[in-house]
């Protein structure tokens, strides 16, 4: 079982390795898309139509998948007053407390984000032309990558980081 557990946390730290690549590269297309828009516009007086709608598609994936890429590192903002000042099995009680209720919003934002995502696919968007589908599946997906990263990091904290 344990050595199930930690073949699980393995394979997450390979799927966040290549999220990791994934929002760098879409953190340059974006930095490159908005610099130059900006210098298209002031510069040459003339802006691209498509660099603005592209970088806010960019933006939807880039703070749900890097969401998902810091809970795993430990990274993601939180208020951890409570947990901080227990010790022993009531700061694990307390973690997988709040871990599970993240889980259930996770469930609920992947349940609904399909949802969302099939409702808007006959949506196009006015300068690209892409379907509405694709930036809003970056909710399931980011979804389902925080549901993974919190289980690996429980599994973490419960049966210790040993030997991967």
């Amino acid at each position: 079982m344990v050595h199930t557990l930690r073949k699980y946390v393995r394979i997450t730290d390979y799927i966040n390795k290549g999220v990791g690549w994934l929002l760098f590269a879409m953190l340059a297309v974006m930095s490159i898309l908005i610099f130059w828009q900006v210098f298209a516009r002031f510069v040459a007086g003339n802006s691209l139509a498509f660099s603005e709608e592209a970088s806010r598609f960019l933006m939807i994936w880039l703070v749900l998948l890097g969401a998902a890429y810091s809970i795993k590192e430990g990274s993601l903002i939180a208020i951890d007053i409570l947990q901080s000042k227990l010790k022993g099995n009531a700061q694990k009680t307390v973690k997988l407390i709040m871990s599970i209720i993240a889980c259930v919003f996770y469930v609920i934002l992947i349940i609904n984000g399909f949802e969302i995502a099939q409702s808007v696919s006959f949506q196009t968007a006015p300068t690209t032309g892409l379907s509405m589908f694709w930036p809003m599946l970056a909710l399931p997906v980011g979804g389902i990558l925080m549901f993974v990263n919190t289980t690996a990091v429980l599994v973490e904290d419960f049966i210790g980081k040993g030997e991967q």
